[in-house]
């Protein structure tokens, strides 16, 4: 098979949705198949194989691909992919599926940096349900955070920012905490009268416990109306962000270097102007030469991407992979 055929799948799994891409080296897109989330955290390594196993199945037959034919490179990256033993683990569980001839497995936070920007030192923030962070430089250098949650020090994220938005409409109400215009937008979300019945709906299970996700988009709405409790909580998520991209830029000695900045995920894709901007500010402080890039679009773009550079695709392979992809 000649360099200009050769044939790759990327795979970007997430805790809520997995996306699938078999392609070409030459930026051609075979397939593309969406399902979903396939983290390791929560489906454990063998369920988390089997339900991309049984997508790239899928997008095989979509590219109408023999399931005996054997790829020459396989990207996949996924959330719950955070300590080197666990990329171990998944990189040996990769391999042993016989998807491609060769194969890398990571965080997909790698595949969102990829997203963004062509720059080979780059560091990416996802703030999405979760949060997380990583760099990497040109001469294969890289930052990482655990991203364990609060056990591992992390703060934010979607979930974490409905969290918070229950906490204070709660104390608010009660008078334990200052008054908050999020106690009736909290309230009214759930079609109660006050909060005290959203904690006992959540409590007795009448509210699912996943709808707390549901109330960050309140709270930057009340922050952007001018509440100051709401406010105090997007700030401390910009200074979240803020401090990743320093650390993690310091780590790999870009602070002072032209280096890309990709951020994503929900939270930050949704360009809120109280976080945007607080972000981009407190990030330029620290590295005035950083390009900083929002993006929105799926992050498998940059697995597919991963694999042409492994492929030793041309640029203008990247330009039609990139105008296929988003569409």
């Amino acid at each position: 098979m000649g360099p200009m055929t050769l044939q790759y799948v990327a795979v970007d799994g997430g805790n809520s949705k997995t996306d699938v891409v078999i392609g070409t080296s030459s930026g051609s897109v075979l397939a593309t198949v969406r399902g979903p989330g396939s983290s390791p955290h929560y489906l454990g390594v063998p369920g988390a194989i089997a339900l991309i196993d049984s997508l790239i199945a899928t997008a095989r037959k979509r590219a109408d691909l023999s399931s005996s034919t054997v790829l020459d490179r396989a990207e996949v990256y996924l959330a719950g992919c955070d300590l080197e033993s666990e990329v171990e683990v998944l990189d040996k569980a990769v391999g042993e599926t016989g998807w491609a001839r060769a194969h890398r497995v990571d965080n997909d936070t790698f595949a969102l940096m990829r997203t963004g920007t062509d720059a080979s030192d780059a560091v990416a923030v996802v703030c999405g349900a979760g949060i997380n962070c990583a760099g990497r430089t040109a001469d294969g250098r890289s930052a990482r955070f655990l991203s364990l949650g609060q056990i591992s020090g992390d703060w934010g994220g979607g979930h974490h920012l409905g969290a918070m938005a229950l906490y204070y409409a709660a104390r608010g109400e009660d008078g334990r905490g200052a008054g908050t215009s999020l106690s009736a937008a909290v309230a009214g979300i759930f079609g109660r009268g006050t909060v005290e019945e959203v904690s006992v709906a959540l409590h007795l299970g009448e509210i699912a416990p996943e709808r707390i996700h549901d109330l960050a988009p309140v709270l930057f709405a009340e922050a952007a109306a001018g509440d100051q409790v709401a406010a105090r909580v997007v700030a401390r998520q910009a200074a979240e962000i803020v401090s990743l991209v320093r650390v993690a830029a310091g780590r790999l000695g870009l602070l002072e270097t032209t280096y890309g900045v990709v951020l994503g995920g929900s939270v930050l894709a949704a360009r809120h102007p109280l976080l945007h901007d607080a972000v981009t500010a407190g990030i330029q402080a620290y590295s005035p030469r950083a390009d900083i890039t929002v993006v929105a679009q799926r992050p498998v773009i940059g697995a597919a991407l991963l694999a042409l550079d492994a492929l030793d695709a041309s640029p203008a392979a990247a330009v039609r992979l990139r105008a296929a992809l988003a569409s």
